[in-house]
């Protein structure tokens, strides 16, 4: 499938740079299978969803996975986005002017954290191997800053201010470095109101990796490798999942991430198993979807990999005139922006 067919122009006005507060006063789009666009926000949640719907959380919790230093012995700048633990003192890291660095090299980092680049990965990437005693979690908090999108970043500095709002009130589990985004509408006022309506929450974990941020190159999407993300979906949560999904319930996903995971746990006949590893799905027109019967999540970036995915399960076509209506009626776009509730 050609990736282009995904492609559409998007006003730079449109870009959210900051988020809404309160959080959950930010708009939501509902899109259903048939029928006209809803412009709603994201407070009218209890009223859009069913007593015994499950809404499925990621609980990861976004570190400062970025780096900025340079190549011990030189002046050559180097810049590290960590993408996945490898274990204790390893991860693997994109990293920006890549071409200085060859393997065995010494990478100085702020605040004395150093790191040895270790193996050079088929796509361009580095296993890094951090230096010292101190957990790495340490290291991080003293050297790295948090890891915002490009089409942030490169718009805006990161600051303070970020380290709250890129992250989710649900957020847990050290690992992530991108945040779930769909997740950062919510507040204790509006899981209130949803406990009140009779809608169920449940929690699984997928580490987001820097592969989020990753544009596609490839012209076809048989031409795209996915870079592998850790998750896990426990017994308990498994089960609980089944038995709404048996009693009438809607597995509704809050944000791809937790979708990616729903389905790579999913079995033939929809229910979820436990899960706990890697996954790389990558999901594009004419997949067969098990595990969810919806999902919320913010608008993406044209020729993304998100975008395919919201496409398949809404059809291509469908998509597209949401997206277009989305942006004539003035939507705020991807992390930071407004947010959508998908409805097969």
């Amino acid at each position: 499938m050609r990736v282009d067919m995904f492609d559409f122009d998007l006003p730079p006005e449109r870009i959210a740079l900051r988020p809404v507060r309160p959080r959950d006063s930010a708009r939501l789009l509902v899109v259903r299978g048939e029928g006209p666009f809803e412009d709603r926000g994201v407070r009218d949640l209890p009223q859009l969803l069913d007593p015994g719907d499950v809404l499925v959380f990621n609980d990861t919790r976004v570190i400062p996975a970025q780096l900025e230093g340079r190549k011990a012995g030189g002046d050559a700048r180097i810049g590290a986005t960590l993408h996945k633990r490898e274990d204790l003192r390893r991860w693997i890291a994109f990293i920006r002017n890549a071409k200085r660095v060859k393997e065995g090299d010494q990478l100085v980092f702020g605040g004395g954290v150093t790191a040895i680049a270790e193996a050079r990965h088929a796509d361009g990437s580095f296993t890094l191997l951090f230096e010292g005693r101190e957990p790495v979690e340490v290291l991080l908090d003293r050297a790295g800053t948090m890891p915002l999108p490009p089409y942030i970043a490169q718009r805006r500095g990161i600051d303070a201010q970020d380290r709250e709002d890129y992250q989710t009130m649900f957020a847990q589990k050290d690992g992530a470095v991108a945040a779930p985004t769909a997740s950062l509408h919510f507040t204790p006022r509006l899981v209130e109101a949803l406990d009140a309506a009779g809608i169920r929450r449940e929690m699984l974990t997928l580490h987001v990796g820097a592969g989020t941020f990753l544009p596609v190159k490839a012209e076809d999407t048989d031409d795209h490798r996915m870079h592998a993300e850790w998750g896990r979906i426990t017994p308990e949560v498994a089960d609980r999942l089944n038995a709404a999904r048996a009693a009438g319930g809607r597995i509704i996903a809050v944000g791809t991430t937790s979708l990616r995971l729903l389905e790579s746990a999913a079995q033939a006949d929809g229910t979820i198993a436990p899960f706990e590893g890697d996954t790389a799905i990558f999901i594009t027109p004419g997949y067969r979807f098990k595990g969810v019967d919806g999902l919320m999540t913010n608008f993406h970036l044209p020729r993304s990999t998100l975008m395919m995915l919201v496409s398949a399960l809404l059809g291509r076509e469908r998509m597209m005139a949401a997206y277009a209506h989305a942006i004539a009626a003035e939507y705020r776009f991807y992390s930071y922006g407004d947010s959508s509730l998908l409805l097969p």
